[in-house]
């Protein structure tokens, strides 16, 4: 095995960055250790004589042999630390978070794009073996639908001056948690105390609301009379505990809810169940991910983009908590077009790609999903979910109840309606009846979806035509009312039978009519 190359510099080696060197001084990648304090480097010296140090970051920065930098100063200066580097042609290790603000994270995140440059930032417990195996757990199914999260890190220990307990100590837990949904929140709320200093917050609670209901709760505190790290995950089927103070980490409590005569919720409590892990120390384990991310140039687990999302998180929970009425949506500006006409109300989320044009607007708790186009005059929510992909054309509203599903077409000024007797003069809220349009169906234009049906996947819905009743998946219905009048292959074109079976002349999928359905026998 190769000898690995000490072409790491690392800047700060104060209270967590005591742990850095010691690391990466293991690893065997270390070339310059930087700390502004001369008595810092002294003490470090005594337990690493062998490790060439110095306090000017210039001479790390400088150095023709530091091809990367692991950045452990105090969270004030992660930013500037980070932008000298890169623009230096340094990759960056940036320890949480990877800056006070978005704008200096998007700022740090746009920089190391433009030069190609590697940004890692230290979310250590995604390299933690439990949390690798608790993601392993969640994406497998084990532990059924996820329900909701909730997690303690408290403490009684460092106080700190230059940063809260949310920037402090919620990253990590807010970082797991978007990992294992997959997903931003659609809200985001929160509220502390501060009893030490004025201003600054010794305890906060927040809570993280995604688009399925799912919630998670993340409690940080460093006034607390014992140090306790616990992450919960509560499925349908199971839950999982992640305990940091246990020697055994990571727990599964197959725990069910059972209903006697279908009515009464009874728990019926199991016994704990240890999961076996594999050894390793995370921070080490975190590292080398680095390193090895420097040298065959891939995009590490928590890159820059990753600490964007955890500082979007951070950045609208502090609001919450200062008194801001507004909630920032949970969209990454440089990655969406809200045109300047259009109004989003808060409490958005918009997927990255997705552009809304002229005049239109986006109510609040609506969740648009990725790369969907929004035109001119369209006015979408309250509480409504669009799937990824979707294109709603000129002057049509998505009202609450209606739900798009992927790559849906919704044409010009096709109407949706939400109640079956409407009345301007009862009111009928509570009557609203869900509408579901399936995956990669498409409504032509001035058609209209009488609420309380369903539009089967990839059905075609004729310009004009009024649906009163479900339509099955591929089905072609048009008219007034509107009736099946044959079916649409998955790529859009009409299917042509011979007897029961058919072969779209455009794609070559093979379809075979079964009763009132269509089998699909080959589908690219």
């Amino acid at each position: 095995m190769n000898k690995r190359q000490k072409n790491i510099g690392l800047v700060g080696l104060g209270y967590w960055g005591k742990n850095l060197l010691r690391c990466l001084y293991e690893l065997g990648s270390l070339h310059t250790a930087c700390d502004s304090s001369p008595a810092i480097i002294d003490e470090r010296k005594e337990a690493f004589p062998d490790v060439q140090y110095t306090t000017s970051i210039d001479d790390v920065i400088s150095s023709p042999d530091i091809k990367a930098v692991v950045i452990g100063a105090p969270a004030s200066a992660h930013y500037d630390i980070s932008r000298q580097c890169l623009a230096a042609g340094k990759d960056v290790f940036v320890e949480k978070p990877l800056a006070l603000t978005v704008a200096q994270g998007r700022e740090v995140v746009a920089l190391a794009e433009q030069a190609e440059k590697i940004v890692m930032v230290g979310h250590i417990l995604n390299y933690h073996p439990a949390v690798i195996k608790l993601r392993e757990l969640v994406s497998g199914g084990e532990l059924g639908r996820i329900q909701y999260i909730y997690s303690n890190r408290l403490n009684i220990g460092k106080l700190r001056t230059e940063e809260n307990i949310l920037w402090s100590f919620a990253p990590h837990d807010i970082s797991i948690i978007l990992m294992l949904l997959g997903e931003e929140p659609v809200s985001v709320s929160a509220c502390g105390g501060a009893y030490i200093n004025k201003g600054i917050y010794d305890t906060t609670l927040t809570t993280l609301e995604f688009k399925d209901g799912i919630k998670g709760h993340i409690f940080v505190s460093w006034l607390h009379p014992y140090k306790e790290q616990k992450l919960i995950v509560v499925g349908s089927r199971s839950m999982a505990v992640f305990d940091d103070m246990s020697r055994e980490k990571l727990f599964l409590y197959p725990h069910r809810i059972n209903w006697v005569e279908g009515k009464i919720p009874v728990a019926q409590k199991a016994q704990y169940i240890p999961v076996p892990l594999e050894a390793g120390e995370p921070l080490k384990m975190e590292l080398n991910h680095f390193i090895r991310c420097v040298e065959t140039r891939s995009t590490p687990r928590t890159d820059g983009r990753e600490g964007l999302r955890v500082l979007k998180v951070l950045e609208q929970a502090e609001k919450r908590m200062v008194g801001d009425a507004v909630v920032t949506p949970a969209t990454d500006a440089e990655d969406c077009f809200v045109h300047e006409t259009a109004a989003v109300d808060d409490q958005v989320a918009i997927g990255a790609g997705t552009k809304i044009w002229h005049y239109s607007h986006i109510l609040s708790r609506t969740v648009l999903g990725r790369q969907c186009t929004i035109g001119q005059n369209a006015s979408i929510g309250p509480d409504v979910s669009i799937g990824n992909g979707c294109k709603i054309q000129n002057n049509v509203s998505v009202y609450k109840g209606v739900v798009l599903e992927d790559g849906v077409f919704c044409g010009p000024s096709c109407v949706f309606t939400n109640v079956y007797n409407p009345r301007a003069f009862i009111e009928r809220k509570d009557q609203f009846l869900r509408t579901t349009v399936k995956r990669g169906a498409t409504l032509g234009a001035n058609c209209t979806i009488v609420c309380g049906t369903v539009i089967g996947r990839y059905a075609v819905i004729g310009a004009g035509a009024v649906v009163k009743t479900d339509v099955p998946d591929y089905a072609i219905a048009a008219g007034v009312p509107a009736k099946q009048i044959g079916w649409a292959c998955k790529c859009g074109v009409t299917l042509d039978f011979e007897g029961d079976s058919a072969r779209c002349s455009s794609c070559g999928n093979e379809y075979a009519v079964k009763g009132a359905a269509l089998q699909v026998l080959k589908e690219g």
